[in-house]
């Protein structure tokens, strides 16, 4: 279940009040069955998967796919696995944690594990709000954000692109004013 907390240490856990919250940003939070099939769950339990299981584990969820297509003109999809062991993590997670932007919306489907997105408000305060298994977000292009991982680094979402070159963060040098990992389990 998603948690959002906001500068003032409020934290709202119901999928309404973060909804309520996140609506200025238009910020889009769901809640996505990943469903009962025993191949599905077992990939998502493996830490590291190879080119075929994300793909075998992409068709299995592809049925969302389709629908963001049909709605919203995506056109490609991949799977991130990241993981504690991966070389180099904390410099490749460098690249999210700062305050930017996208000229494309920022779609995750977040399967297993989990990761923290901050948020500037129009008004420029802050909110951070965690995302767990099961669930989406679309980011919409140019709303501030950041991205960072818990504690536990791990993480395995599946990306929604309507086109790949639109997704390079351009970073607004906005002074992040949370601490990492100050959204509590």
């Amino acid at each position: 279940m998603a948690i959002l907390e906001l500068e003032d240490g409020t934290i709202y856990t119901q999928l309404s009040d973060i909804t309520r919250e996140l609506a200025p940003l238009n910020i889009q939070l769901n809640y996505w069955p990943v469903g009962e099939d025993p191949e599905v769950n077992k990939l998502l339990k493996k830490e590291v998967l190879n080119d075929q299981e994300k793909e075998q584990l992409l068709q299995a969820l592809d049925h969302y796919f389709e629908d963001l297509k049909q709605t919203a003109g995506y056109q490609s999809r991949d799977l991130v696995a990241i993981h504690p062991d991966i070389p180099n993590l904390d410099a490749m997670l460098s690249k999210f944690d700062k305050c930017h932007i996208h000229e494309d919306d920022e779609v995750r489907y977040i399967v297993a594990g989990e990761g923290i997105f901050g948020f500037v408000r129009s008004d420029g305060s802050q909110v951070e709000l965690k995302v767990q298994p099961e669930e989406y977000i679309n980011v919409p292009a140019n709303t501030e954000h950041w991205f960072y991982l818990t504690s536990e680094k791990r993480v395995k979402a599946v990306r929604y692109f309507i086109s790949t070159e639109g997704w390079v963060p351009r970073y607004t040098g906005t002074e992040i004013r949370f601490g990492l990992n100050t959204v509590q389990s």
